[in-house]
């Protein structure tokens, strides 16, 4: 009967999975009448099953039928049949799994939870029988976990509340527990007064502290209820805290591990409110770190038999009658102290400094730690502060970050000697968990402070080998040992390694012969770095130690069913071989090439041949490689054609390296040039271009060909290109005057010029873009750079016949190239340039202009002498003051320093006379001018600039300012240490009481925050405020126009916040560890209720905090969410403007994707406003599909970064 009855039931569970399937009433109820039948069942498979059919039912039903179920569940909860309680609570899991989730706004959840709940609150609250209890207690917790989200059981929190409080003084732990899992639920989702009334509660109890075991319960109450809402709790540490402290003081073992780890959650979870209490935190987690009572460290006797005596007593630990380990609590406490160390240190970035000076010694001190699990914790601990002070930006490592004193890392640098003494002990462990928290160590140690270890490379080295040959030790350990040792190979001078080969090779070769392929790869890599550094110096001879090393590699080269990564690592080591010690092996050469040759071949293998060839082919001991190269270059020319972007890149490297390739070899290359020289990838393109360089040097013959061919008419259109710019063009510049050097027929001077410039002269087409005006005026000038003979006289009639006879765009073609050729030969012979320049300043055309003005600065910078005076004369005299002050402006960027100091001050004083100018185009050009000209001198100009801050005149001042800005490179410069020393002054015009010189001065600290932060760090405190000032809207600065019939608000504040909130964006990347984030927040939250362009600014700014700083963000998460919901609902006036509707979805856009960052903080979904907004986003067809897409992008933008990583 029993398999008829499970047979039957199977075939209902899988009608019911259908979805076709409808049941009437009567139906209902007798399926759902017999399967609570079934649940009772003598058989347990058929219980099972019974229970399985539940969930698709659930769904099926009408909602007084799901009720009936849940009574019967509840009822047989409490039934004295132990199977029968499992089977129903199971059964119960199995229905709140299956409800409508409470976004949906189901009825039927609301009812479900009601009845449930009042059940199970009565079951937890009466049952005298534990196991019943804890059933429900987990069910509870199963409920509210899912409806979280929602007001679904909120009218049930302070039942549910009074109903748990007496649970956690259950005689029965399992019970306390359990309880203590539901309150974690429920203060995620709870009303503030609930929430208020549980902190109370805990409070009381903690103070009456009536025995030690409520008083551990409390404690884990505590802790658990900060780690699931921390954000809630933080206005409480200030009571709490005090308590936790007291209670860490009292000798329990147990209840210091629960306070230690209620802190541990404090510090991760409320960083702001925890703040004042750090240092009481670190000092406590420093005392019971060491905290070994019943165990003593011969702490005087520091040698090596110290060492072996622990060994040994290890070994007879467990014949102590008196005392026996299993009792010995002590190390959960020493546990807890060093993760509540690592969230510390993990946190807290600005206190980097205290940490070396306190926390890092003691860490040190307890890597000799008995336990394993803890010292897995102190060497975790240990990582966490060398990850926090690894330089994240180039400015914390930055010599002239001029900031005084011991930074992290001098301070770290200063402990090395001690973490190595340290260290050398626990290499030589037993333990393999110890040993590969050494080499972690190491690894993120050399990684922080590369060369660090210089010194101690003889103690490490024993420690590293003993891994390698140790017969017992897992391959995870082999390894990380190898991993370990590549990387303090690379990081340190190749000197520190020469007495310690000996002793590497044989561990390493045997190593590259383990049957693991990871530990061959690693092994690999180990051994093309031992190549490396024992070729690097004339005093190391490594003869001795070629054969093993080679043998080792060609068996792996040779292998053909070896794991990918082993073929490719096999193949670079080989290469190193040959690169740096192929002389020594005359013999295995050829055979070797030949391997190489069949690789190339292989799609799989060929990329990394490609590179082991380059590697070959530059090598300074000139191999031979002409045995394999006619069969090598025609696969190389092959892979010009194939679609995959590194390996054509590897391949022009490679053929440009190569020398020994003969005519016909060139040849069957140059035919497959002209399709990479395009703008469609201008990295292929520069490389195509050097490689066309170097033929021209080795192989002019071959360049005949090109004089009537495709590779010419892809150059002339890549010059035309509006991308090309950088390297691609210095690689053009480069191959023009290579070119005109070989004299080929066809491809002389002038051929060259008529080819650049005759379609714009010829037919005086205009090019569609102005860049290329730009790009062929260089190129001439790299043209006529290289033929002094004949170049410059006849190329400057040829442009100024084309100049005067032409239409706009031969004059700007015209005016552009003297310009070019100006700045490198002098071309002051030529007397009617001046007149003709000047004319064209009266050109109809503003480009024609601009090219004049900008050919007037760059002729000057040929012949200072001849031509500035003649620039500052006419700025003195004529009314084309902008123009001339452009002239001057690329004077001063473009001169030589010497040059331009002997009239340092006559155009200083000019420029003077014109920064009050009302036009404000012409006072910024004029500060530019200042700026660069302060580079030049500035130990005498930057306090003249100073002085004129005093300046009666709001425009004088704001150019001072801006002058300022143009001070500031990325690059270290003589300046920095004086404008450090006075920025402060420009930055006080913060104040000032013009709008546009607050405005300029903010433009002015956001290029010095984002170029060189190290100028500001030191002034945040004074400046932020001022700069947060400027974040607010003023109502005195809105007015109201009038434009015909309409009334039009202009805000006059609206550039000075935007300048504002630009800054505060920048601060985000280079000073984070300066900021008081909470402030910061304040005003992101104003920005977000701002005007468009600025909300625009404060998403992102979200989206960038959502990364950097998670848990600040989540305390604030309800205050963030409301006006992020606002902009996604609000709603456009039906007869607005096209751009309206446009602006409005670009904010939708960006605030759904400052939504998407918020969310990938862990806990964020579980704010009760965020999960309601997320119900809003999913009910609303338009939003829903916003947020889908932006999910997408974001998830496959990670995997992008993971590959090109």
């Amino acid at each position: 009967m029993d398999s008829d009855q499970f047979m039957a039931t199977n075939d209902l569970m899988s009608e019911l999975q259908k979805d076709s399937i409808k049941l009437d009433d009567d139906s209902e109820r007798k399926v759902v009448k017999m399967i609570l039948k079934l649940l009772e069942d003598k058989n347990g498979e058929v219980q099972n099953l019974a229970v399985k059919c539940l969930g698709p039912l659930v769904s099926k039903v009408k909602e007084y039928q799901v009720e009936t179920i849940v009574d019967t569940l509840c009822t047989n909860m409490l039934s004295d049949k132990e199977q029968l309680r499992d089977i129903s609570s199971i059964g119960l899991k199995t229905v709140i799994g299956e409800l409508p989730p409470a976004s949906s706004g189901s009825a039927l959840a609301a009812s479900v939870c009601k009845k449930i709940t009042g059940r199970l609150t009565s079951a937890i609250a009466k049952q005298e029988d534990v196991s019943v209890q804890l059933e429900a207690l987990d069910i509870m917790a199963d409920m509210l976990c899912r409806y979280l989200q929602g007001g679904l059981l909120v009218n049930f929190h302070p039942s549910i509340l009074s109903c748990l409080l007496p649970q956690l003084t259950s005689p029965r732990l399992a019970v306390r527990k359990r309880t203590i899992m539901a309150l974690g639920h429920l203060v995620m989702s709870c009303g503030n007064l609930v929430f208020i009334d549980l902190i109370e509660h805990l409070l009381t109890e903690l103070g009456r502290n009536d025995n030690m075991s409520t008083t551990r319960t409390y404690i884990q109450c505590t802790a658990a209820i900060s780690r699931q809402a921390g954000h809630r709790i933080g206005e409480y540490l200030e009571k709490i805290i005090p308590l936790v402290v007291k209670f860490c003081n009292v000798d329990d073992d147990e209840l210091r591990e629960y306070c230690i780890q209620a802190f541990e959650s404090f510090v991760r979870r409320c960083p702001k409110e925890v703040y004042p209490h750090v240092p009481t935190v670190i000092s406590l987690c420093l005392r019971y770190l060491t905290y070994d009572p019943n165990y003593n460290y011969d702490d005087e006797d520091e040698d090596d038999n110290a060492m072996d005596a622990e060994q040994n007593d290890e070994d007879y630990q467990g014949s102590d009658d008196e005392y026996s380990d299993d009792d010995d609590m002590s190390w959960k406490v020493r546990r807890a102290a060093a993760k509540c160390l690592d969230a510390v240190v993990s946190t807290r970035h600005e206190m980097l400094p205290e940490f070396y000076r306190s926390v890092s010694p003691a860490l040190v001190c307890r890597f000799k730690e008995r336990e394993e699990n803890v010292k897995a914790d102190v060497f975790h601990a240990y990582l966490s502060l060398l990850k926090q002070t690894r330089p994240a930006q180039s400015w914390l490592a930055d010599p002239d970050a001029m900031e005084q004193g011991d930074t992290p890392l001098t301070m770290l640098q200063s402990q090395v000697p001690m973490i190595v003494k340290a260290l050398h002990k626990q290499l030589k462990e037993k333990s393999v968990k110890t040993r590969q928290c050494c080499f972690n160590m190491l690894t993120e140690l050399v990684n922080v402070l590369p060369g660090a270890l210089t010194q101690h490379i003889p103690v490490l080295i024993p420690g590293i080998i003993f891994s390698l040959n140790d017969k017992s030790s897992s391959s995870n350990l082999k390894i990380d040992a190898l991993a370990c040792l590549y990387v303090v190979m690379v990081t340190h001078p190749a000197h520190a390694f020469h007495a310690h080969v000996p002793a590497l090779v044989p561990p390493v070769v045997s190593c590259v012969g383990d049957p693991f392929y990871k530990i061959t790869s690693e092994a690999l890599l180990v051994t093309q770095q031992l190549v490396k550094v024992g070729t690097q110096h004339a005093t190391f001879d490594p003869s001795p130690y070629i054969n093993d090393l080679f043998t080792c590699t060609i068996r792996r080269l040779k292998a053909a069913d070896i794991d990918q990564e082993v073929k490719e690592r096999a193949i670079s080591c080989m290469g190193q071989i040959i690169c740096n010690l192929g002389d020594r092996l005359p013999t295995e050469l050829p055979g070797t090439l030949l391997i190489f040759l069949e690789r190339l071949k292989n799609e799989i293998t060929r990329l990394t041949t490609v590179k082991a060839l380059t590697l070959i082919a530059g090598s300074p001991l000139n191999i031979d490689l002409r045995p394999v190269l006619p069969d090598a270059v025609p696969i190389l020319a092959s892979f010009l054609r194939k679609n995959q972007r590194a390996l054509k890149l590897c391949t022009l490297a490679a053929l440009d390296i190569l020398s020994a390739v003969t005519p016909a070899m060139v040849d069957a290359v140059l035919a497959e040039l002209p399709p990479l020289i395009s703008e469609s990838d201008m990295h292929v393109s520069q490389m195509a271009l050097s490689f066309l360089s170097t033929l021209a040097v080795t192989h002019p013959s071959s360049l005949g060909q090109l004089s009537g061919g495709n590779i010419l008419v892809q150059l002339i259109a890549l010059v035309r290109s509006p991308l090309l710019q950088g390297g691609a063009l210095a690689a053009m510049l480069d191959f023009y005057q290579a070119l005109v050097a070989t004299d080929t027929p066809g491809l002389g001077y002038m051929d060259l010029l008529r080819m650049l410039t005759g379609p714009v002269y010829s037919q005086n087409a205009a090019l569609p873009h102005k860049q290329a005006y730009c790009s062929i005026a260089k190129c001439v000038a790299a043209l006529t750079r290289a033929c002094p003979a004949e170049g410059p006289a006849s190329f400057v009639l040829y442009c100024l016949h084309r100049h005067s006879s032409g239409g706009f765009s031969s004059r700007l073609l015209a005016l552009l190239s003297l310009g070019e050729v100006g700045h490198h030969v002098d071309l002051s012979s030529q007397p009617e340039l001046k007149t003709v320049i000047l004319d064209a300043f009266s050109s109809s055309s503003e480009e024609v202009k601009s090219a004049a003005s900008y050919a007037l600065g760059s002729i000057a910078v040929g012949n200072l002498p001849e031509y500035l005076p003649f620039v500052l004369q006419e700025i003195s005299s004529s009314k084309r003051q902008y123009l001339l002050l452009h002239s001057l402006k690329e004077i001063i960027g473009s001169a030589s320093v010497a040059g331009l100091k002997p009239y340092v001050e006559s155009v200083w004083s000019l420029l003077l006379k014109h920064c009050e100018c009302q036009e404000e185009g012409t006072r910024n050009v004029v500060a530019e001018c200042l700026g660069k000209l302060t580079l030049i001198d500035p130990e005498t100009l930057l306090p003249r600039l100073k002085g004129y801050l005093l300046s009666g005149s709001s425009y004088a001042r704001s150019s001072v300012v801006t002058a300022v800005k143009f001070t500031i490179s990325d690059q270290p410069q003589p300046i920095d240490p004086l404008l450090k020393n006075c920025i402060g002054d420009f930055l006080k015009t913060l104040e000032d009481p013009d709008l546009n010189v607050r405005r300029v001065a903010l433009v002015t600290f956001n290029s010095a925050a984002h170029n060189k932060p190290s100028l500001i760090r030191e002034l945040l405190d004074s400046v932020l405020p001022h700069l947060y000032n400027e974040t607010k809207v003023r109502k005195e600065l809105i007015r109201e126009v009038e434009m015909g019939p309409f009334k039009h608000t202009v805000d006059d504040g609206l550039d000075l916040r935007k300048a504002a909130f630009e800054c505060m964006y920048t601060l985000l990347d280079s000073c984070l560890d300066r900021l008081d984030i909470f402030t910061f927040l304040n005003h992101v939250e104003d920005g977000l209720k701002d005007h468009y362009d600025i909300k625009m600014l404060t998403f992102l700014m979200l989206a960038r905090l959502s990364s950097l700083c998670p848990s600040a963000v989540l305390q604030r998460l309800d205050r963030l969410v409301e006006p992020l919901r606002a902009t996604c609902t609000t709603k456009v006036k039906a007869n607005s403007v096209k751009q309206e509707f446009e602006k409005q979805d670009e904010l939708k856009r960006s605030a759904m994707r400052a939504v998407v960052a918020l969310l990938t903080i862990p806990e964020a979904e579980k704010s009760p406003l965020m999960s309601e907004f997320q119900s809003q986003i999913s009910s609303n067809q338009e939003l829903a599909a916003i947020f889908d897409s932006i999910q997408r992008d974001s998830s496959s933008a990670n995997m992008e970064s993971m590959d090109t990583s």
